[in-house]
């Protein structure tokens, strides 16, 4: 049995392409990772440190959405 092609990574809309907005937030999740497994660690100072990292993935997240839905509705 094989498996299906990969399909080929969509190109960003035109309107999005130049924010980085998705890059930001890759960047924000590879930072949270060190003190995330130091929190599964047990270390508390980490734990606070992820809570507030994850914070900011929310709200960079949130952020990317509302970009998407903006280029959504001006796109014919």
């Amino acid at each position: 049995m094989t498996t299906p092609p990969t399909p080929p990574p969509q190109t960003p809309s035109p309107s999005l392409a130049g924010t980085g907005a998705f890059e930001e937030l890759e960047k924000l999740v590879a930072a949270a990772k060190e003190d995330y497994l130091k929190a599964i660690g047990g270390n508390k100072a980490a734990c606070t440190r992820v809570r507030h990292s994850m914070q900011a993935i929310k709200q960079q997240a949130q952020a990317l959405r509302e970009k998407i839905l903006e280029s959504r509705a001006t796109t014919p």
